[in-house]
């Protein structure tokens, strides 16, 4: 059984690290370098880094950003925001990214996954689906642009044409839950992870341990990530891989802890 794997997640806006409830109401939470290094050595299997407002602003990832991170951290890297052709993909990955995240682009232009995953390998190719109950209609919904627009399309059927398409990953974001620390949403997150076969990373709502326990072993997902608990040290990476590890789950240990 492959490990389960723990992925600070980096969202940025004007530069800056920042975390919110639902979407709206930013918290300033650090530089995105600062946060990078600290990660790699608190030993987190992956790091994501979304620019939170790219797609909505129409603006594209800040290059030198992005390729300041990946020159300090030695763990698979992802980046996320606004990047709508496989000519901006393959811009990311040479400034050192392993994988990019494709959204809004992603859904209006199903094409962008399928040349992108064709040129460079679907294992680079993340979909990231931000999905919200539609009470009226009984089912999750795909929003666009940050979570400010509303698609009429169903999440679970997404994330099927997105792995027909290349996609070799889902990060699946509930709008409900994000910053909430209610725990995931185990609903949605199951009813993705039974209806692909790529992996799936759920994410919005974590608030300790147990809810990452919850999504990886209720909610089937492959990797869990989480911002805030992590960004305001509620709790390190290590004492999460300690506590899921004895709950039993396989998952990859820093080698030096076994030294402390």
């Amino acid at each position: 059984m492959l490990s389960k794997r723990i992925i600070p997640c980096l969202d940025v806006k004007g530069g800056r690290v920042v975390k919110g409830v639902n979407f709206v109401n930013l918290l300033d939470a650090g530089d995105p370098v600062d946060n990078a290094v600290f990660y790699d050595q608190e030993g987190a299997d992956e790091l994501t880094f979304l620019d939170i407002t790219a797609s909505s602003d129409r603006r594209r990832i800040i290059l030198e950003m992005v390729e300041k991170v990946a020159a300090v951290i030695h763990i698979p890297f992802c980046v996320g925001g606004g990047i709508s052709s496989a000519l901006e993909v393959g811009y990311i990955l040479e400034k050192g990214a392993d994988k990019v995240s494709m959204n809004t682009a992603a859904f209006n232009h199903p094409n962008v996954i399928e040349e992108s995953s064709r040129i460079y390998g679907s294992q680079c190719i993340v979909v990231a689906i931000d999905a919200k109950f539609n009470e009226a209609k009984k089912y999750f919904e795909v929003f666009l642009h940050g979570g400010r627009t509303p698609t009429g399309y169903d999440a679970i059927m997404w994330a099927q044409k997105a792995e027909e398409l290349g996609a070799g990953e889902i990060l699946l974001t509930s709008m409900d839950r994000d910053g909430t620390k209610q725990g995931y949403d185990l609903g949605l997150t199951r009813a993705i992870a039974d209806a692909v076969q790529i992996p799936v990373i759920a994410s919005g709502g974590v608030g300790n341990p147990n809810d990452m326990y919850d999504g990886l072993s209720v909610g089937q997902a492959d990797a869990v990530l989480a911002a805030s608990i992590f960004h305001f040290r509620e709790y390190s990476i290590r004492e999460v891989k300690e506590f899921l590890q004895a709950k039993g789950l396989p998952i990859r240990m820093l080698h030096q802890w076994n030294r402390l």
